[in-house]
């Protein structure tokens, strides 16, 4: 069952990490890693090829209040996104009846391969089973990308099925499977 959702006040802090809101002053630190090719398409949207894309995109983030930032606290920058949407199990009849959301993520290349999307994908979860009353998360990543398949199963989801997605802005479909975690 999706519900509505506001991180706008919510700050979650790990280890390395910080996720908190975007602000419009993280455009610059957004639009350097949506710029590198790889990294948007891996999540089915392509690189941006201007700032003015990365403000428009950053507006939306800003507008839905349902995408965190993911700050690294070393660095003093942002580095990524995680979001909470909504669910594909929304349609599923085992789970639709359980307060769930999606998650979605998108990490810098260059800090690919540092645990700190489980890191970050642990933390949302543990928050919102524990503060926001989330009963179940969902998430899925496309066949070929094993980065992501590696931070699902580290997070401990468990594989529900496969499905296929259509990349609007890619124009382009993608074979995916997909997960779901229950509290």
């Amino acid at each position: 069952m999706d519900f509505t959702l506001d991180l706008t006040n919510i700050t979650i802090e790990t280890d390395r990490l910080i996720l908190r809101a975007f602000t419009e002053s993280d455009l610059n630190d957004f639009y350097a890693y949506a710029s590198i090719p790889g990294v948007g398409e891996m999540a089915g949207w392509p690189h941006h090829t201007s700032i003015e894309t990365s403000k428009s995109i950053l507006q939306m983030f800003l507008a839905n209040k349902d995408v965190f930032a993911i700050f690294h606290k070393a660095d003093n920058k942002v580095i990524g996104s995680l979001g909470l949407h909504n669910a594909w199990i929304n349609r599923e009849e085992e789970y639709k009846h359980l307060k769930s959301k999606n998650i979605g993520y998108v990490l810098s290349k260059d800090y690919w391969g540092r645990g700190l999307v489980p890191e970050a994908v642990k933390a949302v979860m543990k928050y919102g089973f524990d503060e926001l009353g989330i009963e179940a998360f969902s998430i899925e990543h496309f066949v070929e990308n094993m980065q992501s398949r590696r931070v699902i199963e580290k997070c401990g989801f468990k594989f529900v099925k496969e499905g296929r997605y259509h990349a609007k802005l890619l124009d382009k479909y993608f074979d995916e499977l997909r997960y779901v975690f229950v509290k």
